[in-house]
Order: C-alpha cells, then sequence, then structure tokens
C-alpha cells in the first residue's frame, strides 16, 4: 500500500465495498479488511434486501410504514425516505453487476415476504444473498485501478491531522505504519462478538466504533440491540448460524418444548411478528415452561421446495445432525444486529469533520428501536454511496489535490503480555445483563467493574495486538451500552 490516499475506507463489507465503487479513477482509495476479505457479517446475511421494486403492489409508503412500525417510531424519518426511495436503483445496480439474484418463471426478480413486511419485497438469492452481493462487489472492486485493498490489517489507532487522518495499522505479521488519507470512512460492521452468542461473524468486535468515539465523534443508541429469536440453537459454538426471517416467512412455525404452536399468545401476528417480539415470547414462554428447548418446524413443505429455498440452511442443518425437511429446527435467541453506533447525517457524515461510517457501525436512525427485517443491506448501499458522492464533491472543491503531507513514523507497539479472559467477562457481564430482557438493577455495579477494565487496559501498557485492540473495543462497547442502559436510552 501507499502512505497516503485521498480516502481510507475500514471494512470490507457491503457498505465498505459498495463505497469503494463509488469512486472515479481520479481518486486513490484503500480498503482494509481486518480479516480475510470473504468473512464480514454482511457475507452471513441470509433472507435478501428490502426493496419496493414493483410498485403494482406495493409502494414507498407501506415499506416506510413497516420501517417505523417495528423501529417503534423511534426512527429517523427524513432517513427511512431516503432509504426506501433510493434504494431500489442501487438494487437493481447490483443485479447489473451480476449478482445472480433469484427470478420466477417470467424472468422477473422472485420477493418473498419476511416478519413485519405487509409486502413481498423481499429480493434474495437462495439464502445465501449476502455472500452473493459481497463476492460480487469483490471482484467489481479489485478490477478498480484507483483502489488498493489490504487484508488481515487491523487498524489500532485513528488520529485527526492536518488536512485529514493518520490511519494506524498493524497486520498479521505485527507490522505496523501510518497511513494518510484526506478522508475517512468506517465501516467496520457490528458488536456481535461482546456477546457470548451471537450470529455475527468473528471480525464483530466494535473495533471501528471505539475508533470514532476515541476521536470524539457521537455514539447514539449503542444499547439498541437486536436479538434474533431463531439462531439455531448449537450446543458450543459461540458463533450461531441464522436460521433466516425468511424461514418463517415461507410457513415454518415456532413451537415449545411440548410441541405447541405459542408465539399467537404474545402477538396476534404470531410468528411473522417482529424480531423482538418474537424473542420476547420465546423468553416468556421459557419461563413459564422452565425449559430452553424451542424448534422451528418447515417439515410440512415439500421437500424439493425447502431444498431449494434454503439450500445453505439445509446444508448447514445437516451437518449438525439435523434434516430439515423430516426435524425440527432447535432454536433460541441471540445476538445479532446493532441499531446504534456513530452517529452520522444523511450523507453518512460522523460528528467529526471528514470522517464517515456507513453499514452497522452506523447510526443513521433508519433502524428505529428494532431493526425491520432486510433493511440493513439496503441500508448499507444507499448510506456508503451517499459518503462516497459527498466525499468526491469535497475533494472536487480542494485546493490541495497535489500536495504532499507529511506522515509520522509509526509508533512501538512492544509492551506488557495481555492477561488472558478478558473478553470472556465481558461478554458474561453482557449476556447477563443486557440480553433480551434486560436487567438494569444490575447495570451499575457491571459499570463498574468495566470501568476497571477499561481503565487497566488503556494504562497498563499492553503490547499492542490484534487481542488487544478487541479487548479495548469490548471494554469500550460495554462501557457505552452500561452508561446508556444507567442513562435509560436503552427503553
Amino acid at each position: 500500500m501507499n502512505k497516503q490516499y485521498d480516502v481510507v475506507i475500514i471494512g470490507a463489507g457491503a457498505a465498505g465495498l459498495y463505497g469503494a465503487l463509488q469512486f472515479k479513477n481520479n481518486i486513490s482509495v484503500l480498503v482494509l479488511s481486518k480479516r480475510e476479505f470473504t468473512l464480514s457479517n454482511s457475507s452471513l446475511a441470509q433472507g435478501g434486501i428490502a426493496a419496493v421494486l414493483d410498485q403494482s403492489h406495493d409502494n414507498f409508503k407501506l415499506h416506510i410504514a413497516d420501517t417505523l412500525i417495528a423501529g417503534k417510531y423511534k426512527n429517523n424519518l427524513a432517513a427511512i425516505e431516503v432509504l426506501v426511495s433510493e434504494g431500489p436503483s442501487d438494487v437493481l445496480r447490483l443485479k447489473e453487476m451480476g449478482v445472480d439474484f433469484d427470478i420466477d418463471q417470467t424472468g422477473k426478480l422472485q420477493m418473498t415476504l419476511e416478519a413485519g413486511h405487509s409486502r413481498h419485497r423481499i429480493v434474495h438469492h437462495k439464502d445465501s444473498t449476502g455472500k452473493a452481493i459481497v463476492d460480487t462487489l469483490l471482484e467489481q472492486v479489485q478490477k478498480c485501478p484507483n483502489v488498493d485493498m489490504c487484508e488481515n490489517t487491523m487498524v489500532y489507532e485513528l488520529k485527526k491531522t492536518n488536512g485529514g487522518f493518520i490511519v494506524s495499522v498493524i497486520n498479521k505479521d505485527g507490522l505496523n505504519e501510518n497511513i494518510f488519507a484526506k478522508y475517512c470512512i468506517i465501516a467496520s460492521g457490528g458488536i456481535g462478538r461482546v456477546y457470548e452468542y451471537t450470529t455475527n461473524s468473528a471480525i464483530a468486535t466494535g473495533d471501528g466504533i471505539t475508533l470514532a468515539y476515541r476521536l470524539g465523534s457521537d455514539i447514539k443508541h449503542l444499547s439498541w440491540i437486536q436479538f434474533h429469536p431463531t439462531a439455531f440453537a448449537a450446543e458450543k459454538d459461540r458463533e450461531r448460524f441464522l436460521i433466516s426471517e425468511a424461514v418463517r416467512g415461507e410457513g415454518a412455525i415456532l413451537v415449545n418444548c411440548n410441541g405447541e404452536r405459542f408465539a399467537q399468545q404474545y402477538d396476534e401476528r404470531g410468528e411473522l411478528a417482529p424480531r423482538d417480539v418474537v424473542s420476547n415470547a420465546i423468553m416468556l414462554e421459557s419461563e413459564k415452561t422452565n425449559s430452553e428447548k424451542f424448534y422451528l418446524d418447515i417439515t410440512h413443505k415439500d421437500p424439493e421446495f425447502i431444498k431449494n429455498r434454503f439450500p445453505m440452511i439445509y446444508a448447514k442443518c445437516l451437518e449438525e445432525g439435523v434434516d430439515i425437511t423430516k426435524d425440527k429446527i432447535p432454536v433460541f435467541p441471540c445476538q445479532h444486529y446493532l441499531m446504534g453506533g456513530i452517529d452520522v447525517n444523511l450523507n453518512a457524515e460522523t460528528t467529526v469533520k471528514d470522517l464517515y461510517a456507513a453499514g452497522e457501525c452506523s447510526h443513521t436512525g433508519v433502524h428505529g428501536a428494532n431493526r425491520l427485517a432486510s433493511n440493513s443491506l439496503l441500508e448499507a448501499l444507499v448510506f456508503s454511496r451517499r459518503a462516497s458522492e459527498d466525499i468526491t464533491r469535497k475533494l472536487s472543491a480542494r485546493k490541495d489535490s497535489d500536495t504532499i503531507f507529511d506522515v509520522p513514523a509509526p509508533k512501538d507497539l512492544s509492551g506488557n503480555k495481555l492477561p488472558q479472559g478478558i473478553r470472556t467477562e465481558i461478554r458474561k457481564i453482557m449476556q447477563d445483563v443486557h440480553f433480551v430482557i434486560k436487567k438494569p438493577e444490575k447495570a451499575a455495579q457491571s459499570l463498574e467493574r468495566i470501568k476497571e477494565i477499561l481503565n487497566n487496559l488503556e494504562n497498563g501498557g499492553y503490547e499492542i495486538t490484534s487481542d488487544f485492540i478487541e479487548a479495548r473495543s469490548a471494554a469500550t462497547v460495554a462501557y457505552i451500552i452500561m452508561t446508556e442502559v444507567i442513562n435509560n436510552d436503552s427503553k
């Protein structure tokens, strides 16, 4: 990589890659991926993208209304209007790039229904839509002559400097260096690994949010966390694969340990109520039955339909000894998605000048207090594009296009060995205090312990490694969340 770029993008999921594609060849861009390019929360997205593509049976007002209802009317209406009105053209652009969305017998895009939606508006690629999108975007970005890409590279520090940012990175071999960027887009994903169990990938430790926070950027509603009701109830894995909303959309029913359907007792929408409602119903039913055994049952559908519609879920469940054409799928709620994050405006700019954020790490206000299914990939596309468009406008107005900026030498990263068990303790605290049914009475005591951990990390003189960066991120995220809980922001 070079020492200077017009734009550095931290993260290589849907937001980071789609944002990179918006820049013309005269703008130099560096995309940094914490791990392999193919590892991101975007790649794990199953259900699809929600967009109003057929106005003969759907319209923007309905999509906006559904988003507001799911978000408990705590959404930013202006952001939703941007999302819903601009999103369809971004989805169609993905199709033009080669994303193989499923089509019906007439050649039209196939659209399914998911919980919280009043119309069939979810376009998809089988049950691995995210992977299809990320693979296509990655292929497109790699063709761009103006974009450099580095995987297995972590940002450990982001500093504001004259005319831009100093981005300090370390790679898997321990090599560290500083890069100058006139503009920076953080697209680093969510915080799932702050919990014991999550549907998120291994990269989701809140690093980008922590970088922005340390730089002074406003962080908003970080305690607004979505717990997905139907993660596969694996016996051992911390990362639990998702049984997509679309499985219920296609007719799967949710039953308790006694094989009884129960969701309608808690909400008239039953299995197709928004995620927080279904998760809450499972937790209340768990107390009632004194059991954590819950199942999704789609065995009443044609086996060939199930295999063709959900090939990835079918294969993953088979690996766990469950044939979903014959067997009920064991499920239980777990951490899934972050609605809050780095606060941004409609152009995805943070409260720090020239710093942008897009995707799950950002808080656009689109989702309110609870995300509507399949709005997240749409948000990643729309607001990363808007960030890139805004940066392009600013670059064209700058007078320093040929200026060489001073890039300082990287600092010594050596230090004390990090003690084991820090992240494990944080995960246990979060799982106990801030899961589906919250325990705010425990927040104050938990906050004091997290403060101790964070203070130790900041002042312990530890070697800066990937483990240290992730531990610091987890502690920072937990600190912000507990502070919000105490201030009643999580309601």
